[in-house]
């Protein structure tokens, strides 16, 4: 990273929304405490917006779980935002967490809550879609409930207030940086492409996925079916990938959360695309050491897609 970007990014890890209002309502600025920044957000100059919402590895001294830190870290996508690091130098947009999904899950409506977790009545709306409450049963809501192996994360109930504190302070200011990176880009170039950044273990545990057991291809690449954005571009990164000789599946078993459903309309050209990377690929998954050949290989066939992605127009 050269001297130009490492000051950009510096002066952005200190901007955070505030903590009231729904997402993009407030601008950035900048903090008003010592508190560690709960995200980065490196504004770009492409209709290319990237971000990183589960590889986030601060975790608050209020968490307050019963699991110990390697347990903790299994739900992180570890080192998601390495693969990554050249796209901001490309004039990318790029978001990420720093706060870690099992704490807050970014990936979900503040709706997709589990009230059993409460020590109290929530007073805001709770989803009742048969779709979304499978994930919340499986304890993979917004605030989860159990490990992807099936752990309880706390031998407590929560407070209705420190569950909204987490939604003012992470949820909100992620989603108002995502949302503001993709009107930005519509904005300059009249579309937008918003690649939302993923990892998945090799199989999937007992409470992960409705699928425990499946073994992963190397990439899945989701866009809800169509709904987020143009099969056309969904095929072009898939192309893409099996041409650098990975595996891919398209919208099975992860078909694309809130992130690319909220902020995406593909007739109105801002398309959104979910990528889970095998986590085999490039790092140890029970120690989390990076593998040096395995990163390499991803930030290069990585690069290759985002330049495409950069020369390409999707309104045709």
């Amino acid at each position: 990273m050269h001297a130009a970007l490492k000051l950009i990014h510096r002066r952005f890890q200190q901007a955070q929304p505030g903590a009231t209002g729904s997402p993009g309502s407030t601008p950035l600025a900048p903090a008003a405490s010592s508190s560690p920044p709960t995200f980065t957000y490196l504004p770009g100059t492409t209709a290319l917006v990237l971000d990183s919402p589960h590889s986030g590895t601060r975790y608050p001294d209020d968490f307050g779980s019963v699991c110990d830190l390697p347990t903790l870290r299994r739900a992180e996508d570890t080192h998601v935002e390495k693969l990554y690091d050249f796209a901001p130098a490309l004039g990318v947009a790029w978001v990420e967490a720093h706060f870690p999904r099992i704490y807050l899950d970014a990936n979900r409506n503040t709706t997709e809550l589990d009230v059993s977790l409460l020590d109290g009545e929530w007073p805001d709306p709770i989803s009742t879609d048969p779709r979304v409450l499978s994930k919340v049963r499986l304890g993979k809501g917004l605030i989860w409930k159990f490990t992807d192996e099936g752990e309880p994360i706390y031998n407590r109930q929560l407070t209705v207030d420190e569950v909204r504190a987490r939604i003012d302070r992470c949820w909100r200011p992620y989603h108002g940086a995502v949302e503001q990176a993709i009107a930005a880009a519509h904005a300059r170039h009249g579309y937008s492409i918003h690649i939302n950044c993923h990892s998945m273990p090799a199989v999937a545990a007992s409470h992960a996925t409705d699928f425990p057991g499946l073994v992963h291809a190397d990439f899945v690449i989701g866009d809800r079916d169509g709904s987020t954005a143009s099969p056309a571009l969904s095929a072009l990164v898939c192309e893409h990938l099996r041409g650098c000789g990975y595996s891919v599946e398209y919208n099975h078993p992860y078909k694309g959360v809130e992130l690319v459903r909220r902020y995406s309309d593909p007739a109105a050209h801002r398309h959104s695309i979910q990528v889970e990377i095998n986590r085999r690929l490039y790092m140890d998954e029970a120690t989390l050491e990076q593998h040096p050949e395995g990163m390499a290989r991803l930030r290069t066939d990585l690069r290759a897609l985002v330049d495409k992605l950069l020369a390409h127009d999707p309104r045709g």
